[in-house]
């Protein structure tokens, strides 16, 4: 289950200090068969904020969990007015040096899978394929009656429709898509049933509170399992969905790089914690192997 964001452990307590040394990541690189799992700290640079970094939205943003989204409408009203703002500026987003770092060395054959945390489809949008969505992704939306499944992008223009006069002044954006509204700003916001079935619809995203579906997790230990070392990017792994993949790879005698600013929950499994900017890390890293990183990204 993907739980509230709360700190559990205490940042810093016995783990080791970050480093700027980026040859430990080259070096598995250079060897192939690496594993990425990216977190949020990945989609910065492209104007997504981080929950836990600097400057992070936990302190004042607390995600809607799954319970609370299927306990009433003013609930539903609230979440889909902030996340229709939201998905504003989501739609805007475009990948970038990180994004197009990882597209490059899956280019090159040097990773053996990708996983992501993040909802905001950057890693594809950057020509990556093959993308387990372990939190799934706000580009669709799926009906909780009848389970069909549809573009966001249709939703958001049917939201529009309905909604014409609501143009509320957000006071920030989250990584989950939810723009930040006070309840008046909220208002009446009109919501939409699924068009197949007239169902309650929600953001193909697994909410706090509820399961990651357990045919995902498999599949994730069988990606971590088949890797010969696994990356780390832009994730504190607070939250256990991530952390069990590193604790897996450690417990197998797999190699674990991290590189996040910040200390995370999986350094004492780690071989290395690099403390760097990650398009700056990603890409020097790409020229240590003679890589290049396209500038241009796929739409």
């Amino acid at each position: 289950m993907r739980m509230r964001p709360t700190l559990s452990w205490t940042p810093g307590e016995d783990l080791p200090a970050g480093t700027t040394d980026l040859q430990p990541v080259a070096e598995a690189l250079s060897r192939g068969g690496v594993l990425v799992l990216s977190g949020a700290g990945i989609s910065t640079e492209s104007g997504i904020p981080d929950y836990r970094g600097e400057g992070g939205s936990l302190s004042r943003h607390t995600p809607m969990t799954y319970q609370e989204f299927t306990a009433g409408t003013q609930a539903r009203r609230r979440y889909w007015a902030r996340s229709h703002l939201g998905w504003r500026t989501f739609g805007r987003a475009r990948p970038n040096a990180g994004h197009r770092a990882v597209a490059a060395f899956g280019r090159h054959g040097l990773l053996s899978g990708v996983i992501t945390q993040n909802v905001d489809n950057l890693h594809q949008a950057a020509g990556s394929e093959g993308v387990t969505e372990l939190h799934g992704s706000l580009d669709r939306v799926v009906c909780l009656s009848c389970g069909a499944r549809s573009p966001r992008r249709a939703l958001a223009r049917r939201l529009e429709a309905a909604n014409a006069d609501f143009e509320p002044l957000a006071a920030g954006i989250n990584p989950d898509g939810d723009a930040d509204l006070t309840d008046e700003q909220v208002g009446d916001f009109r919501v939409l049933p699924c068009t197949v079935c007239g169902g309650i619809l929600k953001p193909d995203v697994v909410f706090f509170g509820e399961a990651v579906p357990p045919q995902r997790v498999e599949h994730c230990r069988t990606l971590v399992q088949e890797a010969a070392s696994l990356l780390v990017l832009g994730s504190s792994l607070t939250v256990m969905s991530g952390l069990r993949f590193v604790r897996q790879a450690a417990q197998a005698g797999k190699p674990v790089l991290i590189v996040n600013r910040d200390v995370t929950r999986g350094d004492r499994h780690a071989l290395t914690r690099i403390a760097l900017p990650l398009g700056t890390a990603l890409t020097s890293v790409a020229g240590q192997l003679g890589i290049t990183v396209d500038h241009q990204t796929a739409a």
